[in-house]
């Protein structure tokens, strides 16, 4: 059994922040973050929002689809990465069907924390989830944040 370092309830009122061009994406990622108890979730379709929208909200995971018209996911983690101060760990989990090794790489060095292609399984995706949050939440512990 693995061991917990993080109380649940302090994963579950995590913010999370899901960009998807795809209203029944963002509906479904909804939908599976609320089953799991999540309880502040945001959602966007307009990727021309998604910079305002993540310096607002500073949340504590981005969910991010790289496939949108107008600005796409590569152009959102540079984006994100130029916001965000050196020292700190703000992980973006990208969900995309763009599964091209190319597509991958990209992503991670641009700054994705994690990389789970389209369609996939709910289960490993809150899973993932949960680790992405519990490592966060361990970072800014040590930062004494």
């Amino acid at each position: 059994m693995a061991v917990q370092l993080i109380d649940s309830e302090e994963i579950l009122a995590c913010r999370i922040l899901a960009i998807d061009d795809e209203e029944a994406n963002v509906r479904l990622l909804a939908n599976i973050l609320e089953r799991e108890g999540y309880r502040d979730v945001h959602c966007l379709t307009e990727s021309t929002r998604a910079l305002e929208t993540y310096i607002a909200l500073q949340p504590d995971l981005v969910l991010l689809d790289l496939m949108m018209p107008e600005v796409d996911g590569f152009q959102l983690l540079e984006a994100f990465s130029r916001h965000d101060a050196a020292d700190e760990f703000r992980p973006v989990l990208v969900l995309t069907a763009d599964t091209t090794i190319q597509a991958r790489r990209r992503a991670l060095a641009l700054g994705a924390k994690d990389f789970v292609s389209k369609p996939f399984d709910v289960i490993e995706v809150g899973l993932r989830i949960a680790n992405l949050l519990e490592t966060r939440r361990l970072y800014e512990r040590l930062r004494g944040s």
